[in-house]
């Protein structure tokens, strides 16, 4: 008997002993006056158990069929194992033409003792933050480190940008760890994309902004620290950085991370996925499935996205400063860069040049913004911060000094001796004094005899 029905057998007895008319016990169980006269004949015939519901206990009539529910187990432990309700109801209804809800899906699992794949939790209280206005207006970049292929393959770190008005991806690739190659090539595919946004939103990365106390005496003088060499590229693209403090600050991309580990994992799983080159060549169609299904519209309609400047490629590099040396050439690191000969056959030796390694690998020299050199990329290039160098180290890189002699190994010292302890002479006085103390002393206990 359900909280619904317990107080009908009382009420119901009250009315067949005339304590109280019929309006009143069906105004007390809010039903008609009827209904009340219909449950007082029932319960006269039968008695208790003329209160429960007549279809209880018997199978409902929208149950779903014996073989449909064979059908979706069999999916459920093959095809579509360890994907969520969600998810696994959507692909018996796009793929297989099968009606079913998500309510059913769950019956079956829990009835064939699978474990939910998202546990269901309550969730600690947090002020939600607003979503930005305008697309384009605040996009949040991070990066998920995750087995996305399983054991199939190599385990990688999938890199990310959402839209923060829409929740819209914007670009996703694939890298071995978080780095300003990665970065550099996700802003790149972005922009050209979708456009410049305003600002991006990360965590504190030593890629986006710098996170040491370290202050050059150039940077005090400024009042700033330098900027790290993507922060000088959203510099140069009017991009501006905010910094968050702690992962719940960006949580879009942190709910998105959770929807992909278990909705792109299961993806990859279907398809055979097995190289990260696969998983390049599916994002974009696994991209606008998800937009299509999770992206909201915006507060405001009309976009912030600024066109991609034409010089993008060389926005999107590393910028040095080095010297020329003598032979009119440029190092850096283990690359060497031959300059032409200025007009009338004049020298750019001591001169100093700015220096640009781009994404694809090309080395760009530049003196007073006029392209000068350029330098094909080398094989398996990856863009790197390089360490900064003094403006004398090309001579020591085209004339290495020799290496020193080694020195010739001496063994340690050994440890210094004890002396020997000095004893005074015989002819010491103290010692000549001591002898006649006890010469006296004997002759005192000599006792004296008589002749």
């Amino acid at each position: 008997m359900s909280r619904k029905e317990a107080p009908r057998p009382g009420l119901l007895k009250a009315a067949l002993a005339g304590r109280m008319t019929n309006a009143e016990g069906a105004s007390a169980l809010g039903i008609s006056v009827r209904q009340f006269q219909r449950l007082k004949h029932r319960f006269r015939a039968t008695g208790v158990a003329s209160v429960s519901h007549g279809l209880r206990g018997r199978p409902s009539n929208r149950r779903v069929p014996v073989a449909l529910r064979a059908q979706i187990t069999r999916l459920m432990r093959t095809t579509y194992e360890r994907f969520n309700d969600v998810h696994f109801t959507e692909k018996l209804r796009e793929v297989h033409r099968l009606p079913v809800s998500r309510a059913s899906v769950r019956r079956l699992r829990v009835a064939l003792g699978m474990p939910a794949q998202r546990p269901r939790r309550a969730p600690p209280h947090r002020s939600r933050r607003p979503r930005a206005g305008a697309i384009g207006h605040l996009v949040q970049v991070d990066g998920s480190p995750f087995a996305w292929l399983e054991d199939r393959g190599p385990a990688f770190t999938l890199l990310g940008a959402i839209d923060d008005a829409t929740s819209q991806v914007l670009a996703l690739w694939p890298r071995p760890h978080e780095d300003l190659h990665g970065y550099t090539t996700l802003l790149e595919h972005m922009c050209r994309a979708h456009g410049l946004p305003l600002a991006l939103y990360g965590d504190r990365l030593n890629v986006f902004a710098r996170n040491d106390r370290h202050w050059s005496v150039d940077e005090q003088l400024a009042g700033t620290q330098t900027p790290t060499h993507f922060g000088r590229m959203l510099a140069d693209l009017g991009i501006g950085f905010i910094a968050a403090q702690s992962p719940q600050a960006k949580g879009r991309i942190e709910r998105l991370w959770a929807t992909l580990q278990d909705r792109l994992v299961s993806e990859l799983r279907l398809r055979g996925v097995v190289t990260v080159g696969g998983v390049i060549a599916f994002l974009p169609e696994y991209m606008a499935d998800h937009n299509r299904r999770f992206a909201a519209p915006a507060a405001d309609h009309p976009t912030v996205w600024r066109p991609a400047p034409r010089d993008l490629p060389r926005l999107l590099s590393c910028r040095y400063t080095r010297m020329v040396a003598r032979d009119n050439t440029v190092t850096l690191g283990p690359r060497v860069v031959q300059l032409p000969p200025r007009g009338r056959g004049r020298s750019w030796a001591g001169r100093r040049v700015d220096v640009r390694e781009l994404l694809d690998g090309h080395l760009l020299v530049f003196a007073d913004g006029v392209l000068l050199a350029r330098q094909a990329a080398p094989a398996d290039f990856q863009l790197a911060p390089r360490q900064a160098r003094r403006a004398n180290d090309h001579r020591r890189a085209a004339h290495p000094a020799p290496a020193p002699a080694p020195r010739p190994v001496t063994p340690p010292p050994a440890a210094p001796r004890k002396p020997a302890p000095r004893r005074p002479a015989a002819s010491h006085p103290w010692l000549v004094s001591l002898r006649r103390h006890i010469a006296l002393k004997k002759l005192r206990k000599t006792p004296l005899t008589r002749g």
